[in-house]
């Protein structure tokens, strides 16, 4: 079992070295590369001022942040989280540079970003070369359903990415071998579920009647040459 957080931020502005903060967190937790239930979001009081250019991003206010935890209070739950695993983001290089400026002010160990980091920006670039990468464009390419999003919202886009993310590396149908026991347990479950719900074993197909045979020796009698007659 490989075990992954795929996550994302939202923040004050574009640079944490001239003061911008973080306002929003969230992680999904992957397994073998496919979303679980297991999610970690918060929302952070960033100590300073929004700008309203940060606020038409995103749609948070400072007065939406009121009481809302600091950076620091919330960081040993995050580090418990998000264990050691690889870390999947959207333009990693922006969300790991503001992660680890908050860290780092609240006495915490950075992030590293060489052994952990996986950038979906690159592996789309690298997959449609010359095509937009963003998320909007990467969500109508694989027809990911975008009617929820309006302004960016972390744990929205971290649902939206975990799609994209699936398909960047091959496809709904990756990780669903037969030798991945926790997926042959689910599926075994699923098939329960839906047994005891519609309350039917399936049955076997009743054998053709007379008349049915007779029409079908006919319209064999129509085909020319047919591959099972061949030797």
């Amino acid at each position: 079992m490989t075990r992954s957080i795929l996550f994302d931020t939202e923040t004050t502005g574009l640079d944490p070295d001239t003061g911008d903060r973080v306002i929003e967190i969230a992680a999904l937790e992957l397994v073998n590369d496919l979303r679980t239930e297991n999610y970690f979001h918060v929302l952070i009081n960033p100590e300073r001022d929004i700008p309203a250019e940060a606020t038409k991003v995103h749609g948070f206010t400072l007065a939406d942040l009121e009481g809302k935890p600091l950076f620091a209070d919330i960081a040993d739950e995050f580090l418990a989280f998000i264990g050691d695993g690889k870390m999947i983001a959207h333009n990693a290089p922006f969300d790991f540079k503001f992660i680890n400026a908050e860290l780092k002010r609240a006495g915490r160990p950075p992030l590293d970003y060489e052994s952990r980091a996986v950038d979906t920006v690159i592996m789309a670039r690298k997959k449609f070369p010359g095509m937009p990468a963003n998320l909007d464009a990467l969500c109508r390419r694989f027809n990911i359903d975008l009617s929820e999003r309006g302004t960016h919202n972390a744990l929205l886009d971290c649902r939206l990415l975990a799609d994209v993310y699936v398909e960047l590396i091959g496809g709904r149908q990756r990780g669903l071998g037969l030798g991945n026991e926790q997926t042959q347990r689910t599926s075994s479950e699923g098939r329960v579920k839906r047994k005891a719900v519609t309350g039917r074993t399936p049955r076997p197909m009743a054998p053709p009647d007379e008349a049915t045979l007779a029409r079908h020796a006919q319209f064999l009698e129509t085909v020319d040459n047919p591959l099972w007659m061949r030797e």
